[in-house]
C-alpha cells in the first residue's frame, strides 16, 4: 500500500525502522542482525536498538553492495525491488526477497 514515501523519505524510513525494530524481520527467527540503509533525504535517521542505520555518503546501492561485501562468509538477506541491485548482491553471495516482505 503506497504511503507517500516519496514525499517524506526521512519518514517513511523511520516508519520502517520503527516497524523492524518491534517485529523483526519476518520468516526470520533468532538473533538478526537488521541495517537499514539510508540515502538522500532520509539521511540523519538515527539507528534504534534492533536496527543499525547506515546513512550513504552517495549511493545507497553502493554502500549496501560494501555492507553485503564485509560480511563475507555470513548469511545475508538484502531486501529489494531493484533488479541491478540483486544482480550485485546476489554475486557476492546474498540471498534477496522483495519489499513485501517488510511490509506491514
Amino acid at each position: 500500500v503506497p504511503d507517500g514515501w516519496w514525499r517524506d523519505r526521512r519518514g517513511a524510513a523511520e516508519r520502517l525502522r520503527d516497524r523492524l525494530a518491534a517485529d523483526g524481520l519476518p520468516g526470520h527467527e533468532g538473533p538478526v542482525e537488521l541495517v537499514l540503509v539510508v540515502e538522500g533525504a532520509a539521511r540523519g535517521v538515527e539507528s534504534v536498538p534492533r536496527v543499525r542505520v547506515e546513512a550513504a555518503s552517495g549511493s545507497g546501492d553502493d554502500r549496501m553492495v560494501e555492507l553485503v561485501a564485509r560480511a563475507a562468509g555470513r548469511e545475508v538477506l538484502v531486501i529489494t525491488a531493484d533488479r541491478e541491485l540483486r544482480r550485485r548482491v546476489t554475486e557476492l553471495g546474498a540471498d534477496v526477497a522483495g519489499p513485501r516482505t517488510v511490509r506491514g
